[in-house]
């Protein structure tokens, strides 16, 4: 199963898109379903199909090689004229985001290892913030060494921060967050915590964050549905 590493220098590919009904969900799942279970791209490592919970949508969690082999995929003529056409028939959003994983902090019972794939039940929040391009740095501290009280929190397994570098489907620089937790309660009990619980820590970050944010940030809850690796 794939795992998320500040080490390993992948590319990190998430392709998040949205759509206005529940059964357009599925198809979107069925059609990435399709594209995983083929995937033979030179330079492809993993894809992990999640599937939309507070909202209808999708989020595709993509390892390659590089830059390099992800344009190649993109340049080619079942890209251009297959997959684009099928998925823009039945979303209303399309965003491709390449990044790089500059931190993750686990619970002590992970261990600093996560793994992403079916076979476990985390409850997934992924978070996209766009930043000033020149506070993209602080954005990234802000919501990784600045999220330690984490740890504390009870439910949290994982926080993997992703430093964008480039997009399709969104201007300007951001940040995306990949969390995981134990439950959807133990998630909304952090993300509706009022103010005056959070801890100083929290509060900090969360003011360092405001300084550098160009626009609201997006955010979906997800379940993984499917995954596949190059190897298996």
């Amino acid at each position: 199963m794939p795992l998320i590493s500040v080490e390993d220098k992948h590319l990190t590919v998430l392709n998040l898109f949205t759509t206005d009904k529940p059964e357009n969900q599925d198809k979107l799942i069925q059609e990435m379903t399709k594209i995983v279970d083929a995937a033979a791209y030179e330079g492809w490592m993993s894809s992990t199909v999640h599937a939309g919970v507070d909202a209808p949508g999708t989020a595709n969690f993509i390892q390659w090689r590089s830059g390099e082999d992800l344009e190649k995929r993109y340049a080619g003529e079942e890209f251009k004229h297959r997959t684009m056409p099928v998925f823009s028939e039945i979303t209303t959003s399309i965003r491709l985001l390449q990044n790089e994983v500059v931190h993750v902090l686990t619970s002590d019972a992970l261990g600093g290892k996560v793994e992403i794939g079916p076979h476990r039940d985390d409850y997934t929040s992924i978070a996209v913030f766009p930043v000033a391009a020149d506070g993209q740095d602080e954005a990234v501290d802000a919501l990784g060494a600045g999220q330690l009280f984490l740890k504390d929190f009870p439910g949290f397994r994982a926080n993997v921060v992703l430093k964008g570098l480039r997009a399709r489907g969104l201007e300007g620089a951001f940040v995306v967050t990949y969390t995981q937790w134990e439950s959807k309660e133990s998630f909304e009990a952090f993300r509706d915590q009022a103010p005056q619980q959070q801890s100083e820590a929290r509060k900090a970050a969360v003011a360092r964050l405001q300084a550098v944010l160009q626009g609201a940030p997006s955010a979906n809850t997800y379940t993984v549905v499917h995954t596949r690796a190059a190897d298996e």
